[in-house]
């Protein structure tokens, strides 16, 4: 059975840079996309949310 890279010895979740870095990404896209929503961007605004929520933070989350 090969061990999960996410835990560590005692089984726990690690927090890492990575993660980190993710979950700034993944708000920073949230804030600009719904900004740039709030402008009537109705190309960029969608992309940045998409991004955001679909592939961002659940990475933050998984990684």
């Amino acid at each position: 059975m090969s061990k999960n890279k996410t835990k560590d010895a005692s089984g726990n979740l690690r927090f890492t840079k990575v993660n980190a870095a993710l979950g700034v990404g993944g708000i920073a896209a949230l804030t600009l996309g719904y900004w740039l929503l709030a402008q009537g961007s109705i190309t960029a605004a969608p992309v940045l949310l998409v991004l955001g929520y679909v592939v961002l933070l659940p990475m933050a989350i998984i990684r």
